[in-house]
């Protein structure tokens, strides 16, 4: 998986932009058709955290309500834990369409010890609002999507109805003839082309309530980042040597057995020439070609802990190396970077020789691309293909590591791979202003 020295190669394609330039562009219809789906399936998980927190808020008002009469007092305890646990099941929701937000652990024990907690407060604070408005939105817009189906449909079935129940749902007007199923279906492009509008701002109003009351409140902020910072930094440790045991192994197995027959070779060699007996040229030449394999291991370890390529030309070049080597054709798409610190660089850059390496082996794709960006102090790198998908970290393919070696920089990784792809690894690295 090493690169080539040069980037000659009519599989990469690398553009490269003034700086400010270019942007990643809507593309197509490919585009719009991907956020109406992001939109219906957040609407979809947003209606099934909504039920629950309905299910929550109508617990909640049956203890409160029984406590009048004393029962409730003994079911009060409950009440943090269904809150809780509610709440978990959104943050695990919205945590997978955006910015992870951390999991809170246990309830606190005790009505008291709930109600002097900061968080408990403002769950339930989410909780009103997401299992009336967030449940409002959902029931809404999904109702949309469904009603402009079957109406845009209608057509092709509006005759197997029976003749006093041919209306659909959401018409006001009675149907009984071709004229008035050709409005039917107009009616229903209408609905499609408002949840084309609305959609996208349908799901994202009913997340923000989310976001903004179940993140971690400022101290337990706090506290959550320095264990996270513990971990990463546990983490580097663990790649730190587990790096330096690859090296190890690469230096033990391969090059130090070829020195060592090197060795006995030219001793062999010595003693065939003090004796004057044949096959000591052979011997000289065998040691010769051990030799060279030995140093072009050793170049292979060296160009692995930093490839020169990387030093001498930047992460643009290293890249477009990688991809002239990768098994499917590769396109680099590359804005203006100037350069980043080098521990950035070789992380972006071993990310992207891991993924390509998976690629190739892994998701019988097509075409692969490779797209960096650098914008607000941090370097943005997206790895697509259009393979099988079905990438998961529980099973192996290298992508532990490479969270642990982005996440010791205090990065970003989000993988998102379902069932028949395509496959998306977006990488964020601090890299300065």
């Amino acid at each position: 998986m090493e690169p080539p020295e040069t980037r000659e190669d009519a599989r990469t394609d690398i553009r490269r932009a003034p700086a400010g330039a270019r942007r990643d562009a809507p593309r197509g219809l490919t585009a719009h058709a991907r956020r109406l789906l992001d939109a219906v399936e957040r609407l979809v998980g947003g209606l099934a955290t909504a039920l629950l927190a309905f299910a929550g808020l109508v617990w909640l008002v049956l203890v409160a309500l029984t406590c009048l009469i004393g029962v409730g007092l003994l079911l009060a305890p409950t009440v943090p834990r269904v809150v809780r646990s509610v709440a978990e099941r959104e943050r695990d929701r919205l945590s997978r369409w955006g910015p992870e937000i951390v999991r809170l652990g246990p309830a606190p024990d005790g009505v008291r010890a709930a109600l002097a907690d900061r968080a408990v407060r403002r769950e339930v604070g989410w909780l009103l609002v997401h299992s009336t408005l967030g449940l409002f939105l959902s029931l809404s817009g999904l109702t949309m999507v469904a009603n402009s189906v079957q109406d845009v449909t209608y057509p092709l079935w509006w005759r197997m109805l029976p003749p006093d129940d041919a209306t659909p749902g959401l018409v006001f007007w009675d149907v009984h003839a071709p004229g008035g199923v050709l409005a039917v279906a107009l009616f229903g492009v209408g609905l499609a082309v408002c949840f084309l509008l609305l959609g996208p701002g349908m799901a994202w109003a009913q997340a923000w309530p989310g976001r903004r009351l179940l993140a971690p409140t400022a101290d337990m902020d706090l506290s959550l980042r320095i264990a996270q910072l513990s971990a990463t930094r546990a983490a580097a440790l663990d790649a730190h040597a587990a790096e330096l045991r690859r090296i190890e192994r690469s230096l033990h197995d391969g090059a130090q057995n070829r020195l060592v027959a090197v060795t006995v070779l030219l001793g062999a060699a010595r003693r065939a020439l003090a004796q004057n007996r044949p096959g000591a040229e052979d011997m000289l030449e065998r040691a010769q070609e051990t030799a060279e394999q030995a140093l072009a291991e050793l170049r292979t370890v060296v160009r692995s802990i930093l490839p020169p390529v990387l030093a001498d030309r930047g992460l643009a070049d290293a890249l477009a190396g990688l991809a002239a080597n990768c098994g499917v054709p590769c396109r680099v798409d590359v804005d203006a970077l100037g350069r980043c610190a080098a521990s950035i660089e070789a992380t972006a850059y071993f990310v992207s020789a891991e993924a390509l390496t998976n690629i190739s082996r892994h998701s019988r794709a097509r075409h692969a691309t490779v797209t960096v960006r650098r914008a607000g102090g941090r370097l943005s790198l997206r790895i697509e293909d259009d393979g099988v998908g079905g990438a998961d970290e529980r099973h192996g393919s290298g992508l532990t590591g490479m969270r642990s070696r982005i996440e010791a920089h205090d990065g970003r990784l989000t993988l998102t791979s379902p069932p028949g792809g395509p496959t998306t690894l977006d990488v964020e690295l601090p890299c300065g202003s």
